[in-house]
């Protein structure tokens, strides 16, 4: 074999394994989001939220005027769906316009359309997250199990702009089964064939090359 040629491979090999954990993270970004800006545009939309009051105006005749019963309505109208059922993609922040046309959604989604109801009701409210959920605070309503001050870890104030960040008290293994149903359990039969044959491709090529080195 010509000394190029050798010279090459090795150079390629050395390449391999020292980004192996970049190119085995860059693989399941390629498979759960073939276009990565849906990915950015989703986290620019949940740090932002974006309410729309607009958007629902056609609808507020339809709505009381107390916010727990608002979001009681938005609720029973929004059923609710995983993004890998709507959108082909594991985690994925819609417009308002979005979820009023697919008429269901997770809890951003329905989230989404509460604020922007109470926004064009002039209702205040704040925006919460936790690991696992999105909600809409306002006054009057109840704390859950899933929606309450220790679990929340990004708070948006769309009145004032304000952020606030803090480390949630929530049990990993309830992340971890969240993670499950929403990412794992409705991901298509065929990503999931994707994902995990490129995996192990690139484990078994990390394996054998290794084993040259040492051949060597």
């Amino acid at each position: 074999m010509p000394d190029g040629v050798k010279s090459s491979e090795k150079v390629s090999r050395r390449v391999f394994r020292r980004y192996f954990p970049l190119i085995f993270i860059l693989w399941i970004l390629f498979v759960l989001y073939p276009n990565p800006l849906n990915l950015i545009i989703s986290i620019h939309r949940v740090l932002n939220f974006d309410a729309d009051p607009s958007a629902v105006e056609f609808m507020l005749n339809d709505f009381p005027s107390d916010p727990v019963d608002i979001e009681k309505e938005i609720l029973a109208r929004i059923p609710y769906r995983h993004d890998w059922e709507l959108y082909s993609m594991p985690w994925y922040c819609p417009t308002v316009e979005e979820v009023l046309e697919k008429r269901e959604g997770d809890c951003k989604a329905r989230a989404l359309v509460l604020a922007s109801v109470l926004e064009a009701k002039n209702i205040t409210y704040q925006v919460r997250s936790s690991p696992i959920h999105t909600w809409v605070d306002y006054g009057g309503k109840q704390e859950t199990s899933l929606e309450n001050a220790q679990v929340e870890f990004y708070q948006y104030d769309p009145e004032t702009g304000e952020r606030r960040f803090q480390i949630p008290h929530i049990a990993l293994s309830e992340v971890m089964d969240s993670f499950w149903r929403a990412f794992w359990g409705p991901m298509p039969d065929g990503r999931k064939a994707l994902l995990i044959s490129g995996l192990l491709a690139l484990v078994a090529a990390r394996v054998i090359l290794r084993k040259k080195r040492v051949a060597q």
